[in-house]
């Protein structure tokens, strides 16, 4: 993926990322911190209870890791948070976004983000985070996640992320009873989900959107 990115704001006021080859945005135009909320806390993190082990695929610009870490504070919950990046967001990019300002835990968003990849890192007394800079493609996990976090580009920008090979391995890192959610909604993903074993959802999507997938594994 080219490396050409350029910094939006989006209607909430929150920051994104545009990759330009692409045409296609790391958020939701219509709002990258409302989006983030009401995809991964809403209808991912406050579906669970007590300690929670959360896979996302999609590192990107650390928002859903951010406001996860804050979360887990203000619910005094343990977090295991395993981020996949690909293709990390470079550090002057990273230095622009306003997330931690929108928030008032700038010091926290900094953190997260120059912590060494391909390490367990303690960030605090309730989150841990390991940041991998490599392909889900080339991993395999096995029940260890509550929660996967699904938040590759679209299909049609990035059809190989939305295979049923890479739904197979989410299949498999998820414990039973765990799950995934992703903002996509389109019908073919839902197909082959339920291909793979998942037990799909339609849940209300966030501003813009008017459906997203939760996706259980039995």
């Amino acid at each position: 993926m080219s490396d050409q990115r350029t910094l939006i704001t989006t209607n909430d006021g929150s920051h994104s990322l545009r990759v330009d080859a692409l045409n296609e945005t790391y958020h939701s135009v219509h709002g990258a911190l409302q989006e983030a909320q009401h995809v991964f806390l809403k209808e991912g993190f406050y579906k669970t209870e007590g300690e929670v082990a959360i896979l996302e695929i999609g590192f990107g610009t650390g928002l859903n890791a951010f406001i996860t870490m804050l979360e887990a504070h203000k619910k005094g919950r343990r977090v295991n948070y395993v981020g996949i990046e690909k293709y990390p967001v470079p550090e002057d990019m990273i230095r622009a976004l306003n997330y931690g300002e929108l928030l008032g835990e700038a010091e926290w968003f900094d953190e997260i983000h120059v912590l060494n990849w391909e390490m367990v890192i303690p960030v605090s007394d309730y989150f841990t985070l390991s940041k991998l800079e490599k392909d889900i493609a080339d991993i395999d996990f096995t029940q260890q996640f509550d929660i996967i976090y699904f938040d590759a580009f679209a299909p049609d920008k990035q059809p190989e992320m939305w295979s049923k090979a890479i739904f197979e391995k989410m299949y498999k890192a998820l414990i039973p009873g765990g799950f995934l959610v992703t903002y996509c909604a389109k019908g073919q993903v839902k197909r082959d989900l339920k291909e793979v074993g998942f037990q799909v959802e339609n849940v209300p999507g966030p501003p813009g959107k008017r459906e997203m997938i939760r996706a259980g594994k039995p």
